[in-house]
């Protein structure tokens, strides 16, 4: 397979999943936000930043740029479609993911280490890792509490699409793990269809034991395993 990763103006995360497409064994190259063909590419992956500058709100603006037809279409081709943290924003912007993503209750930029558990492993993104399972990775972010309306997120509970979950070491999910205030500690969710995913949480950054842990690692590794 092979992912193309959007370099938008204010991308700051780009690198980090090249990095961590190759750490896995998969083809990976970046695309400017100006592309309008992304047929060479199985999947995108949308990373984190601020893209053009956050103006008006986080995605707002990158929601218009050349290359979102592209991804909308390998999203309605079934095809894997990832966005991280800013990335996550845009989809939402971009109505691939439903709800959206707030300030943080705190009011401040959070950048730390969550845990998180894995609420389903039956998806492309999440097959090398155990139902139930807890990972640790890093977030940075100022608006990444999801909100959405109380039928929406009834669906989403529902239906399964809710694949992350903040949580404490133990699975525990209580609000005094929750970073961000985001409801029913949502971390990432996928589309109906299951093939278009966003969360908060960078796994891309947490790939190689030299940055800290791996548990991001098997996010990129079951994508691999869809090659098989």
């Amino acid at each position: 397979m092979r992912f193309a990763v959007v370099q938008f103006p204010g991308s700051n995360c780009d690198q980090d999943a090249l990095f961590a497409f190759r750490v896995a064994g998969l083809k990976a190259e970046l695309v400017f936000h100006t592309q309008t063909d992304l047929s060479g590419f199985d999947g995108v992956f949308l990373p984190g930043g601020f893209t053009y500058g956050d103006y008006l709100r986080p995605g707002a603006l990158a929601k218009f740029a050349p290359v979102m037809q592209e991804v909308r279409r390998m999203a309605e081709r079934g095809q894997p479609v990832i966005g991280v943290c800013n990335g996550f924003q845009i989809l939402t912007e971009a109505g691939l993911l439903p709800g959206a993503l707030l300030s943080n209750l705190n009011l401040h930029f959070t950048c730390k280490e969550v845990h998180v558990r894995v609420e389903r492993n039956d998806l492309s993104f999440t097959r090398s890792y155990a139902k139930g399972q807890v990972l640790r990775l890093p977030i940075a972010h100022a608006e990444g509490r999801y909100y959405a309306d109380p039928g929406t997120l009834a669906r989403l509970e529902e239906e399964g699409r809710v694949v992350f979950r903040y949580s404490g070491q133990g699975g525990e999910v209580l609000e005094a793990y929750n970073p961000n205030g985001s409801l029913n500690q949502i971390a990432g969710i996928v589309n109906e269809r299951g093939n278009v995913l966003g969360m908060m949480p960078h796994p891309e950054r947490a790939v190689h034991e030299i940055l800290g842990g791996t548990d991001g690692l098997g996010l990129f590794l079951s994508l691999a395993m869809e090659v098989t």
